[in-house]
């Protein structure tokens, strides 16, 4: 007997993210829309739980960051200024058959033999030459042609390759062609194209679906039923230049922005165009000045933003973990640089395994801030139920990053079709602020008078040093570096107490932290039931803070009115504390189902005990069951607010 094939772990998280009401897929009822997606009941409650998490774990519980809320749509300026209107893009390239888009560095290395082809000749049904002559005349052509002639037909080299053929094999033809090498220059072009193609044939696959392949890519073309030509093939091994799908050739990568535009006003000319945002962080430079002088933070300090953001992904994939519409939380964390800090200090503190980050420090540099944030991000992951087991993390090579970046690590989650980036967290220097001070030419410095002041006791000998120091630092550099007189300048302005903040940058995607908590909680539990059969039940087994629902309360029966009423009276209590569900209908192990798999941390069932029916010391208890082991107690009514809340 044969076995039920096993549902991947993926399908089943999204037919329970449809089910239950996490994630429904937007515009369903119209066929939907690639890379977009709703958020149900539940799924609404977890994104703003975990909004809620992240915005304590940054702003309230902290005095050195404070928030943003900015609009979608900005001055175009701004993108130009942060790069993204010349360089945010993806390369993109296209199947030559099927026309499908892919992202070319997301196409998956393939091995195998490339046939290649020169290009066709007119099937005999198009009554213009014999099929079995003209071949044998292109086939001489491509003998005897040249290797640029083999890529571009030479009209009148095949012309006198067909008069000789035709010489030396008196009784074949070419139909009704005149036999004249003029005029068979000109009529050549209607049976015979030379336009180069190629197909992977992968391990396995027949050559006749090669060739098919081959065929439609011509016959697109305007040949019916064409002949292939000139077929060579050659080993290859780790190439993206065919498509995955059907092995034909893909086009050569573009650059494909990303940003969706729109028009501002009622003309839409270019003059009107504008952007909706890529990402948040852009606004919270863009406001900087702003929220120092409104809300007097002084450096070190942070600016935080939860809000949507759009790109035009080239492919959507896996599920809502590479969308279209998105919502981004990202942290600007602004410091003084180092050369700063060395001032004031005296020197900067050097990262090593095991140095104290518990408690910033007043001569930390960028790395020890940059490492600080790295742990601070990883307790918040484990306060919500993301631990070592399925988180891991990248440290990007030079190679890797931007060059500006001093340095970036991604932290990744364990997902089930793969280990992919939940965060990046990257020292940016002082790019960002730097180049809306050079394009709107607004002063994004800040003054600081211990600097200044540092500054000025030292020597001469000492400000020279720093400003070779930073010329050899910047001259090193293979993109970006300053000049010397802009580094001159740069040191100038620091003597005297100003700067240009540099940036360390946590930027988490809120949509790819859902699908991580879900993809985490997502469980199945062999359960026998009395009568001995076995089933498998699904439980989702959310960190009680991040729960969408926190507590179920259930009449044991809904039939009797007063244990009806009592349960009410429960729901009653809890529900301005936190998110509770009532329910009576079916039994009572059906709705604690029914709540496990909705990710419910606590049940609360009200029964005759409750009502004093079995005596008094349990009058006014209630059963509070357990979601992840089923463990029950009996609590106090009285004392549910204080058992539960804290964990919620």
């Amino acid at each position: 007997m044969s076995q039920a094939k096993e549902t991947p772990l993926m399908e089943k998280i999204v037919s329970l993210c449809k089910r239950r009401g996490f994630i429904f897929q937007s515009s369903e009822i119209y066929g939907g829309i690639n890379g977009f997606w709703d958020y149900g009941p539940l799924g609404a409650e977890l994104k703003r739980n975990l909004r809620d998490t992240w915005w304590r774990a940054m702003t309230r519980e902290r005095e050195d960051v404070v928030g943003l809320d900015a609009t979608i749509i900005m001055h175009p300026s701004i993108w130009k200024a942060s790069g993204h209107v010349d360089t945010f893009s993806d390369p993109m390239c296209d199947c030559l058959v099927t026309k499908k888009r892919f992202r070319a560095d997301h196409v998956e290395p393939q091995s195998g033999i490339v046939r290649s082809y020169v290009g066709v000749m007119s099937g005999p049904e198009d009554g213009i030459v014999p099929d079995s002559t003209a071949a044998a005349v292109v086939q001489r052509y491509l003998s005897e042609a040249s290797e640029s002639d083999r890529r571009s037909l030479n009209t009148r080299l095949l012309a006198e390759v067909a008069l000789a053929f035709l010489k030396e094999n008196p009784n074949q033809s070419l139909g009704n062609l005149t036999e004249d090498v003029s005029t068979l220059t000109q009529v050549i072009p209607a049976w015979v194209h030379f336009e180069p193609f190629a197909v992977l044939q992968q391990p396995g696959k027949p050559i006749e679906s090669v060739r098919k392949v081959a065929v439609q890519y011509y016959e697109q073309r305007g040949f019916s039923r064409p002949l292939l030509l000139g077929e060579t093939t050659a080993k290859i091994e780790n190439t993206r230049a065919f498509n995955p799908e059907n092995g034909a050739q893909l086009t050569e990568p573009k650059p494909f922005n990303l940003m969706f535009y729109t028009f501002v006003g009622a003309t839409a000319t270019d003059e009107d165009k504008a952007y909706l945002r890529p990402e948040t962080a852009q606004a919270i430079f863009a406001q900087f000045k702003n929220v120092v002088d409104s809300s007097r933070q002084k450096v070190p300090f942070g600016i935080c933003q939860i809000g949507k953001a759009f790109r035009n992904e080239v492919t959507p994939r896996n599920f809502t973990f590479r969308s279209r519409e998105f919502e981004q939380m990202e942290l600007e964390f602004f410091i003084k640089p180092d050369e700063a800090i060395e001032a004031v200090c005296g020197s900067v503190a050097a990262w090593s395994e095991g140095a104290d980050l518990s408690k910033p420090q007043d001569n930390w540099g960028w790395e020890m801030w940059h490492r600080y944030w790295v742990k601070e991000r990883t307790d918040y992951y484990a306060s919500i139920g993301l631990g070592a087991d399925v988180l891991d993390y990248h440290w990007q090579t030079k190679d890797e990053l931007a060059h500006y970046a001093r340095a970036c690590v991604d932290i990744l989650f364990k997902f089930p079709f793969g280990t992919e980036e939940l965060e990046g967290i990257a020292a940016r220097g002082d790019f960002d602020l730097g180049q809306h001070q050079k394009h709107s030419g607004k002063p994004q410095e800040v003054f600081d008078e211990d600097v200044k002041k540092a500054f000025a006791a030292w020597t001469d000998e000492q400000r020279a040093a720093l400003v070779a120091r930073k010329k050899a630092e910047q001259r090193a550099k293979e993109k970006g570096g300053l000049t010397d007189g802009e580094v001159e300048a740069w040191c100038e302005r620091l003597f005297k107490g100003f700067y240009v903040p540099h940036v360390i940058e946590p930027s988490a995607g809120l949509d790819r932290l859902a699908l991580a908590v879900i993809a985490s909680a997502f469980a199945e539990v062999e359960k026998t039931d009395a009568k001995g059969a076995k089933e498998i039940v699904t439980l989702m087994r959310f960190h009680p803070r991040i729960a969408p629902v926190k507590c179920g309360v259930f009449p044991l029966l809904k039939n009797k009115p007063e244990l009806v009423a009592k349960a009410r009276e429960i729901y009653e209590l809890l529900k301005p504390h936190f998110a509770c569900f009532y329910d009576e209908g079916g039994s009572i192990g059906r709705r604690y189902a029914r709540q496990d798999e909705a990710g419910t941390p606590f049940g609360i069932t009200v029964d005759f005990e409750t009502l004093g029916e079995k005596g008094d010391e349990l009058k006014d208890t209630v059963t509070l069951r357990h979601r992840d082991d089923g463990r029950q107690e009996r609590v106090k009514i009285a004392e549910l607010l204080g058992r539960i809340l804290p964990q919620v």
